[in-house]
C-alpha cells in the first residue's frame, strides 16, 4: 500500500512521473483539478459549494479544497493506496490533511518532492509550443517544427498558449515560491520529504523516485 504526495515546481515532470507511478504501484493518480471538475460534473453538494467560489472569481477555501480529497480518496479504488498531485498547495492544507488522516489510523508514505531550478524551467515553460488544430507538442529549442509555426503533421498552426508565455509562468512561479514552496519544509520536519534530483531525464528520474518508495 502506497499513500504518496507528489510536489514539484512548474514545469518539472510531475504529470509524467505521475502516470508512471500510479501504473507501477497500481494506484489511482489523483488531482485537484480532476476531483473539482468531477463534482461541480456530477452536481454534488461539495461539487456546488466549490463552484460557487470558482465562478465568483475566488480561492476555494482550504477546508472546502481537503473536505473535496478527503471525500475523493475514501472511495474503494483508494483503499490500496493513492498518489496526490497538486495537494497539499498550501502548508494550512497539509495540516487540515495530516488531522484527517490521524482520524483515519493513515499516513503517508513518501513526500516526493521533484527539485529542478527555476532558471531551468522557464525556458523549457516558455519555449513549449503546440498544433492548433492536431494538438501536436513542440518545443522552439529541443523539437521546433521544420517549417516555422507549421504543424510537421497536419499542417496546422503551431502557436504558444497562454499559461506559457513568460509574464503568466513566472508569476505561476511566484505563486508556488509564496504558497507552495514552504510545504518542503513542513514535510522535511516531520521525516516524510524524499528529494529527487528532476533535471535528469524521465526513466532515470522515475527509476530515482521507485527507488525511494520500494516495491
Amino acid at each position: 500500500m502506497k499513500r504518496i504526495v507528489l510536489l514539484g515546481p512548474p514545469g518539472a515532470g510531475k504529470g509524467t512521473q505521475a502516470e508512471g507511478i500510479a501504473a507501477k504501484y497500481n494506484i489511482p493518480h489523483i488531482s485537484t483539478g480532476e476531483i473539482f471538475r468531477a463534482n461541480v460534473k456530477e452536481g454534488t453538494p461539495l461539487g456546488i459549494k466549490a463552484r460557487e467560489y470558482m465562478e465568483s472569481g475566488h480561492l476555494v477555501p482550504d477546508e472546502l479544497v481537503c473536505e473535496l480529497v478527503e471525500d475523493r480518496i475514501q472511495e474503494p479504488d483508494c483503499a490500496n493506496g493513492y498518489l496526490l498531485d497538486g495537494f497539499p498547495r498550501t502548508v494550512p492544507q497539509a495540516r487540515f490533511f495530516d488531522e484527517f488522516l490521524e482520524k483515519m489510523g493513515q499516513e503517508l508514505d513518501k513526500v516526493i518532492d521533484i527539485e529542478v531550478d527555476e532558471d531551468v524551467l522557464i525556458p523549457r515553460m516558455v519555449g513549449r509550443r503546440v498544433c492548433r488544430q492536431c494538438g501536436r507538442p513542440y518545443h522552439m529549442i529541443t523539437m521546433p517544427p521544420k517549417t516555422p509555426g507549421i504543424c510537421d503533421v497536419c499542417g496546422g498552426e503551431v502557436y504558444q498558449r497562454s499559461d506559457d508565455t513568460l509574464e503568466t509562468v513566472q508569476n505561476r512561479f511566484r505563486v508556488y515560491n509564496e504558497q507552495t514552496s514552504p510545504l518542503t519544509e513542513y514535510y522535511k520536519e516531520k521525516g516524510k520529504l524524499a528529494p529527487v534530483n528532476g533535471d535528469a531525464g524521465i526513466s532515470e528520474v522515475f527509476g530515482a523516485i521507485c527507488a525511494l518508495l520500494g516495491e
